[in-house]
């Protein structure tokens, strides 16, 4: 299967399965088991997979199309691909080396397993870069519970990738990164999921009790992991998650303005000059959101790339796409519904993006822009200059 016919397929469940169940996800809040399942019999799952382990080699372009084209059609949906694809990317990108993932990775190819994150943990703040909890090893054994302030779709998984301090000993922040099965784990909910937007992400706390083989640890630290896979795939993703978003927003804009034009022949619609503009920022959010995905799978893609990927300016980079997209969605989204009005604003009408903007202010949240900003800060303090 050829690149192009790989996001043909995605779009096809986008806009068959994805779209039509949108509105019933948001509304019930439920798992978008209908897209997901039809991504799995497509093994788009593990797209990311290298096609000597089974996979189809999609690299960071492709995945970032995929995602763009599902969240045209609902967003919980794109959202869940994209994590589950992160999470891939740990595997593939820092643990093939290892007996233990190699096979996982055979396995995730032939059973289309889904894993889920778990790295956020009460009491830290939402500092994904440290840990509370700790791997505590026993021989060749290892047990691990964590009180996660949220776990996206974690009912739903199959798996989990679990950040937790390399041992009882360790410092907050050198952590390692875990994969535990769900035939060894637990999960006790601790809070609901009612939200304003991304409701199908089904993201409650839970408290998660675990156990498995110390060859389910990464051997990378999750520091490197972090800077050099985590951090890039998740913007990215993210970003191309809110730029169909933005996507699906301006069409719907657009298809009211024709209606309105049409309605009055030879005038151009008041709504028209609004539409412009909404186009214009959607080029700029598609610019950059492309050029960082090119530029990270070149890196990626590179031996020479890997000191790019540790820098500085790179992990500038990475944090200006997640926060300029944030801010993007919402005022993209927000232009749509200025222009369509009352039509944009009831949810019964086929020009209507309350969906859309509620999904959209989750954006700004994912790992909150004021803390990104706070960071950006102090690496600019000792940036060197080009």
């Amino acid at each position: 299967m050829q690149a192009s016919s790989h996001l043909d397929v995605v779009r096809r469940i986008a806009v068959d399965i994805a779209g039509p169940a949108a509105d019933a996800v948001d509304r019930q809040a439920r798992f978008p088991s209908e897209a997901i399942d039809a991504l799995k019999k497509a093994h788009m799952m593990s797209a990311l997979v290298a096609p000597e382990f089974g996979g189809f080699g999609c690299g960071m372009i492709e995945l970032a199309a995929m995602c763009e084209v599902l969240g045209q059609e609902c967003a919980s949906a794109a959202m869940v691909f994209a994590m589950h694809q992160i999470q891939v990317a740990c595997i593939v990108r820092h643990g093939i080396s290892q007996t233990f993932f190699r096979e996982y990775v055979g396995e995730l190819v032939e059973r289309q397993r889904v894993i889920a994150s778990v790295t956020s943990e009460v009491g830290v703040g939402g500092e994904m870069r440290t840990s509370l909890c700790a791997v505590e090893k026993s021989a060749d054994r290892f047990t691990l519970v964590k009180d996660a302030s949220t776990i996206s779709y974690g009912e739903h998984a199959d798996d989990l990738l679990v950040t937790a301090r390399r041992g009882t000993e360790a410092p907050n922040s050198d952590q390692s990164l875990v994969l535990v099965r769900r035939a060894d784990y637990a999960l006790e909910k601790t809070g609901a999921w009612d939200t304003l937007g991304m409701r199908g992400t089904c993201s409650p706390p839970f408290k998660m009790s675990s156990s498995g083989n110390v060859d389910q640890i990464l051997k990378e630290p999750f520091a490197t992991i972090a800077s050099h896979t985590m951090v890039p795939f998740s913007h990215i993703l993210w970003a191309s998650c809110w730029l169909g978003i933005a996507t699906a927003a301006v069409m719907r804009a657009r298809a009211f303005v024709r209606s309105q034009a049409r309605a009055k022949p030879g005038t151009l619609p008041p709504t028209a000059l609004r539409l412009a503009e909404a186009s214009s920022m959607l080029q700029t959010m598609r610019a950059n959101v492309h050029d960082v995905a090119s530029e990270c799978e070149s890196l990626m893609q590179s031996q020479a790339g890997t000191d790019s990927l540790s820098s500085i300016g790179f992990a500038l980079k990475m944090n200006n796409l997640k926060v300029s997209s944030s801010q993007l969605v919402v005022q993209i989204v927000n232009h749509a519904l200025l222009i369509c009005g009352i039509q944009g604003y009831k949810n019964d009408s086929k020009y209507a993006v309350g969906r859309h903007l509620r999904d959209a202010h989750s954006a700004a949240l994912m790992v909150g822009n004021d803390r990104i900003y706070a960071a950006n800060a102090s690496m600019l303090l000792v940036l060197k200059d080009e």
